[in-house]
């Protein structure tokens, strides 16, 4: 396999299991150092194990993403350290309680605006002038059909994926210019601890694994792709481009 991202940092969100973790390995298998963020240490310790005994390498950052103090201070680490940033994986992501919209909870409401949304926005706020910085800056945050579907009792988390969706478009169009480049993927489902939370009756190995989204992911996030602003579907295997509404 050809070393891509050979002398590249990456950034990636939610590593210690599922989709995060097959696509750091993914990354550091082609050559990147990978920044590894998530709650789970133990799920990280994991990964860097896997990594290390492969040949790769790694930055275990123990990080909950609603300290946003603490995304902060990402940024400047790496910063301090590298000097600029190639790859973000804005992977992490919360399913929040399946519910009508009016007997959600201001608590879990606000944790999944935090998670979803929030987090996503100070992570580019914060990593924007690294990858701004790197030759060919990428960017890559994981979507859902639920934005686009809205299904009676996914409101929560249907709102925060639409939304996250209208942060990374203007993202995209706003460094459309210069060298970053910013997509989102849709992974349809998938078998995820996530998923078997939505879907506790579906039978998993009927799902495609996260390790085969990793190919098409790192796709787009190759010096050499140059599309911005559109949405990847795994299920289709397409990229899509936003419709323009006036």
């Amino acid at each position: 396999m050809a070393n891509r991202f050979e002398g590249r940092v990456a950034v990636v969100t939610g590593a210690s299991r599922g989709i995060g973790y097959q696509v750091a390995k993914g990354l550091a298998a082609e050559g990147a150092h990978v920044v590894a963020i998530a709650r789970t240490v133990g799920g990280l310790e994991d990964l860097d194990d896997e990594i290390q005994a492969a040949g790769g390498s790694t930055t275990l950052v123990p990080l909950d993403l609603t300290d946003m103090d603490a995304i902060d201070r990402l940024g400047a680490a790496i910063h301090e350290r590298w000097g600029k940033l190639d790859v973000l994986i804005g992977n992490a992501g919360i399913l929040g309680v399946l519910s009508p919209l009016g007997h959600i909870s201001i608590k879990d409401w606000d944790k999944l605006m935090a998670v979803n949304v929030t987090a996503n926005w100070r992570l580019i706020r914060s990593l924007d002038p690294l990858l701004r910085t790197s030759d060919a800056g990428r960017a890559a945050f994981l979507s859902s059909g639920a934005a686009h579907k809205c299904r009676p009792f996914w409101g929560g988390y249907s709102v925060t994926k639409a939304a996250l969706e209208a942060l990374v478009r203007t993202y995209a169009a706003e460094t459309a210019s210069g060298t970053v480049r910013a997509n989102l993927v849709n992974p349809g489902p998938m078998r995820t601890a996530m998923r078997a939370k939505a879907m506790p009756g579906e039978d998993p190995q009927s799902l495609p694994e996260p390790a085969e989204l990793v190919g098409p992911l790192l796709d787009l996030v190759a010096p050499d792709f140059n599309e911005t602003g559109k949405l990847y579907d795994f299920p289709t295997r397409t990229l899509i481009e936003y419709t323009s509404m006036v």
